[in-house]
């Protein structure tokens, strides 16, 4: 059996395993792959796969099955945040995502088109479920990358998305209801006091088993590679927690929240924003992908910047160390990925023809207690 022949069969196989996944019955026709040097294979932040919105399926085992079919990259993995975007239970994405300060739901979210060389975005948008979608829309039918605000909300009722006039769940507005009445920033304190005080209130909520510590900054960034070596990503979010009416993140902001290169690879994050966008990190991470680093020393050179450039007090720990985490989600044209976090213990989501795993992250500072 000729090389190229045992490639195609390890990869129909691991198709019917994800067939399987999807409710397909075995004598239905299998996805047919070609493989031309690189094997399938999709990556995203853990919630991707974790929440199936009631259906079968993760964000990336949907994503891997629509390219393992010959899907667009870019539909696929956008198919695959959609799930995440929808699920009510989601609350660092879309639908239910935890509200800003005015408990006003505001979502972020770009694509980029690795074979195109395209990008769109849209951030502090209000009213649709599904910004990624959206983000997909402003790359296909305007000149722009980024449209924000009421000016994308607009652009997407144009488009025929429909406007909801609120997208809280009971469950987000509960959240961002006892956050407030805890943090009470109604009452304007002096900046360093309500900034203090919301930030006190958020992490005893952590502590309480409120809200999971990743969602009080979570996002969705989700890259995928087909065996043509078709590179594609989208990132999408509901922001920080209880955040600043009008705060835009890393998420929508190309070379930050995602990048992609079709020649190299693809880089996306979750995690706080602010630092992120401090270095562009997603564009660094590309940028030494191309001089030959694997995925996962890329990645480290990203964490390293982020923390040689927090020096803030108030941004540190009693170790010296950053008091936050951010995490990259990386995959080069060779079809090799990793996920790296600026502390340990995080995780990542990963599906190829063996089917779906959760995997750790490699860290670049050990975690220690908060203090």
């Amino acid at each position: 059996m000729s090389e190229e022949l045992s490639r195609r069969k390890f990869v129909m196989s691991g198709a019917a395993i994800v067939a399987a996944g999807t409710g397909m019955r075995q004598n239905e026709a299998l996805p047919r792959v070609a493989v031309r040097g690189v094997k399938p294979v999709v990556i995203s932040a853990a919630n991707g796969n974790r929440f199936k919105n009631g259906g079968k399926v993760t964000c990336v085992e949907k994503a891997f099955a629509m390219i393992a079919e010959g899907a667009d990259v870019l539909d696929a993995v956008i198919a695959g945040v959609n799930i995440l975007e929808l699920d009510p239970e989601e609350t660092s994405v879309g639908y239910g995502g935890l509200p800003n300060a005015d408990g006003v739901v505001q979502l972020d979210a770009s694509v980029m088109h690795g074979p195109k060389k395209r990008a769109g975005g849209v951030a502090a948008i209000e009213g649709v479920r599904t910004p990624s979608l959206v983000a997909k829309a402003v790359m296909e039918n305007t000149d722009h990358h980024l449209l924000v605000g009421m000016g994308a909300q607009t652009f997407a009722r144009q488009m025929g998305f429909k406007i909801e006039p609120d997208l809280n769940t009971e469950k987000s507005r509960r959240l961002w209801l006892e956050w407030k009445r805890r943090a009470d920033p109604a009452h304007y304190l002096d900046p360093k006091s309500r900034s203090d005080a919301g930030r006190k209130a958020t992490l005893k909520m952590v502590e309480e088993g409120l809200i999971d510590r990743d969602h009080v900054t979570g996002t969705i960034n989700c890259n995928g590679i087909n065996a043509k070596g078709e590179i594609c990503g989208v990132t999408t979010t509901s922001g920080l927690a209880w955040k600043i009416p009008g705060r835009v993140g890393d998420s929508p902001i190309l070379g930050a929240g995602l990048y992609v290169d079709g020649s190299v690879g693809a880089a996306g994050s979750t995690g706080r924003g602010e630092a992120n966008l401090y270095g562009l990190s997603s564009f660094l991470i590309i940028e030494c992908l191309r001089q030959g680093l694997h995925p996962k020393d890329a990645a480290i050179e990203a964490c390293k910047r982020i923390r040689t450039n927090t020096v803030e007090k108030r941004l540190l720990d009693r170790h010296g160390n950053p008091n936050f985490d951010v995490t990259f989600y990386v995959l080069d044209a060779k079809g090799r990925h990793a996920g790296v976090s600026l502390l340990s213990g995080a995780k990542y989501a990963v599906c190829t023809e063996n089917g779906p795993e959760t995997l750790a992250c490699e860290g670049l500072i050990e975690r220690k207690p908060a203090g």
